[in-house]
């Protein structure tokens, strides 16, 4: 009897040790998955997700979804095991998510802000592309720069070195060819009065041999009414695409989804520019489980989104706001659109 139970014993404490082990220790992995998606024409809270005041907004129907990827960390054993075998997550090293020289506060305060960037580059991306005017203003002035004491926040630039600026590459462009010491006259607008000033520019830190103005210029659209984004808890800049697409539907007659369910991703810049994102596999599969039935894809996650994408969604392949606006066209009238 003794020997049996010794025997028993010996076999159990494997299991034991197993079990403690796999629910108690956590693994270095975060597991990657499909998010919620956010229609961009809809409300949250009873609030438009997007919301323009101050003119008229055209009726709109349909969807125009944003994507995200849910993002689990603190997994033991069997959670990262049971949500890897269930083929709907995707375990990554859990560095590439949360770097370890960095605290997880810093890491949500660069999402959140390159999500509010999102937001205001996706206005001034709709606003380009609507053909309404867009200025650049100083945004911060360098406390130790060469511009300080002379240009100040919300200036609006006119001129640098006697050439119009719209775009904050057109001010870099123009600043990086002068080289420091440069005397460069700059003409803004604030408080309403247009003033000249002249700047003598420093050396660029990163780059010495170009100029350097000491302000973080920005673009802003100068239109009679607001445009408000009111998505909360959301990080990173994928949802560009989604929102300028978004506006410029309220702002057009016509609906540019043909009243269909599309969703998307994708990064934008002010002058339309579709980037890349990551987690387009799983986003996709969250379009898919919304009801999406066309997918906007960023031309260089293609080759990604491919990849066991669900049997009927149409991937859309977009590399700039005009050809996603042209694809979403073509598709409503039943002509052919560049897939990926």
């Amino acid at each position: 009897m003794n020997r049996r139970i010794v025997t028993l014993l010996a076999a159990l404490v494997p299991v034991v040790v197993l079990a403690v082990v796999g629910s108690v220790v956590q693994v270095p992995f975060v597991a990657l998955g499909p998010g919620p998606t956010f229609d961009t024409l809809g409300e949250v809270d009873g609030t438009p997700v997007v919301d323009i005041e101050g003119t008229e907004v055209d009726p709109t129907t349909g969807h125009l979804n944003m994507t995200t990827v849910a993002v689990r960390d603190g997994l033991n054993v069997f959670e990262a095991l049971g949500l890897w075998l269930s083929g709907r997550q995707g375990l990554v090293p859990r560095s590439e998510v949360y770097p370890p020289d960095r605290s997880r506060d810093e890491i949500q305060e660069e999402n959140t802000a390159d999500f509010q960037q999102s937001e205001s580059t996706a206005e001034v991306a709709a606003m380009r592309y609507l053909g309404q005017p867009v200025v650049v203003e100083v945004g911060s002035v360098a406390q130790d720069g060469p511009s300080n004491g002379i240009l100040r926040e919300n200036d609006r630039l006119l001129t640098v070195d006697g050439v119009p600026v719209d775009t904050v590459a057109g001010v870099q462009e123009i600043v990086a060819a002068k080289g420091a010491g440069a005397a460069v006259p700059v003409t803004f607008v604030r408080d309403g009065t247009e003033q000249t000033a002249t700047v003598v520019l420093g050396a660029r830190p990163d780059d010495p041999g170009k100029g350097y103005l000491g302000v973080t210029p920005v673009e802003q659209a100068d239109v009679p009414f607001t445009i408000d984004f009111n998505l909360a808890d959301i990080g990173g800049p994928s949802a560009g695409l989604m929102f300028t697409l978004a506006v410029i539907d309220k702002l057009t007659p016509g609906e540019l989804n043909g009243g269909a369910f599309v969703a998307g991703t994708g990064t934008i810049t002010s002058d339309g520019t579709v980037g890349p994102i990551g987690g387009i596999q799983h986003k996709i599969v969250a379009a898919d489980e919304a009801g999406a039935e066309t997918f906007l894809v960023p031309a260089r996650n293609c080759d990604e989104a491919k990849q066991g994408a669900p049997d009927g969604l149409r991937l859309v392949k977009v590399d700039t706001l005009a050809t996603a606006v042209d694809a979403l066209g073509a598709i409503d009238r039943g002509e052919p659109a560049p897939v990926c």
